[in-house]
């Protein structure tokens, strides 16, 4: 894996011309120190069964899952507002995402998970109080970080959030309408539990403290 910050550097530098292009183009003087914001957009979901034969004997299952970004947008402040010079026009192709991790492991394994990409995670959460200082252009310029997580697995999600994962009968993670209930009433809808209740879900369900079956921690 990546360091998270030198990939966001090494990335940053790649787009360069980029960012100078952008500021020419909405008419910013080049020598803008900034600070620039740049949205990242992060994704982690499996890629499947990568198992590999060796030898004469069968195959050994093996699963792997990626964890990637992609720059969105970037923007800087001018006359009170924002002006943004950059924006993806493909943000769902693969030109554009940064792998940060690959890692050998089931997605429905939590523990594993967990403790591969704790650390990458305590990385972002540091780089979101502080800026980076970059050369671009020659020029020292400040950049500092918003984190999006809206290519998240629905699957890995539900794992994550302690609801059961693909074949769910619930419609999403934060409401507790039915997929059967959501077909005969499209429209009230509404958020029933926050994201720290979700996470308190799965701890219940993942330390299951009463001893109960899979269909009562369910229910």
């Amino acid at each position: 894996r990546f360091r998270y910050d030198v990939a966001l550097v090494s990335t940053l530098k790649d787009m360069e011309e980029d960012i100078l292009e952008g500021l020419k183009s909405q008419d910013l003087e080049e020598y803008l120190s900034g600070p620039f914001t740049v949205v990242i957009k992060e994704s982690c979901d499996g890629m499947g069964d990568v198992s590999e034969k060796h030898g004469s004997g069968p195959a050994v299952p093996e699963k792997a899952v990626r964890f990637s970004f992609t720059i969105m947008n970037i923007s800087v402040p001018n006359n009170g507002g924002s002006v943004r010079i950059f924006e993806e026009t493909k943000p769902n192709s693969e030109l554009c995402c940064k792998p940060l991790c690959l890692m050998l492991a089931d997605e429905s394994d939590h523990e594993t998970l967990t403790a591969i990409l704790s650390p990458l995670i305590a990385e972002r959460e540091a780089m979101k109080s502080c800026e980076l200082m970059l050369e671009i252009g020659g020029i020292l310029r400040y950049f500092k970080f918003s984190f999006r997580g809206t290519g998240y697995d629905e699957k890995l999600v539900r794992e994550v959030e302690g609801l059961e994962a693909s074949g769910s009968i619930y419609i999403c993670t934060l409401c507790d309408a039915t997929r059967l209930e959501a077909s005969q009433n499209l429209v009230f809808h509404s958020i029933t539990r926050s994201h720290s209740e979700n996470l308190q879900r799965y701890e219940t369900w993942r330390a299951n403290p009463h001893h109960e079956s899979v269909d009562e921690l369910r229910d």
